[in-house]
């Protein structure tokens, strides 16, 4: 299976179908561990640099967007809205990841 892959691989870049992707001759972007399997860093990191986020990662970022908000209220009930929201999503990172292992 491993040699059927790599001769297609092979294939694709003598026909030039690698030539003009987006990043190349870049090096990857790596993130910091963050919780993800590490069998799926590298695929995630891929996907990442190639403008593709997967839903878990929007998860995250959106998180990560909903904390700075939160430290700018101060109207209790926006707070507990945002605080909810925040709970949420980490729920759905959560369970997400559970299902990975």
């Amino acid at each position: 299976m491993e040699n059927h892959l790599e001769a297609k691989i092979r294939e694709a870049r003598e026909r030039g179908l690698f030539d003009n992707l987006k990043g190349a001759g870049k090096p990857l972007k790596l993130p910091a561990c963050d919780g993800t399997p590490e069998e799926y860093r590298l695929a995630y990191t891929m996907l990442e640099n190639a403008g593709y986020v997967p839903e878990e990662v929007e998860w995250l970022n959106q998180i990560a967007a909903l904390k700075e908000r939160l430290a700018a209220l101060e109207n209790p009930a926006e707070r507990a809205e945002v605080v909810r929201k925040v709970q949420a999503l980490q729920l759905k990172v959560d369970l997400f990841r559970e299902s990975l292992r």
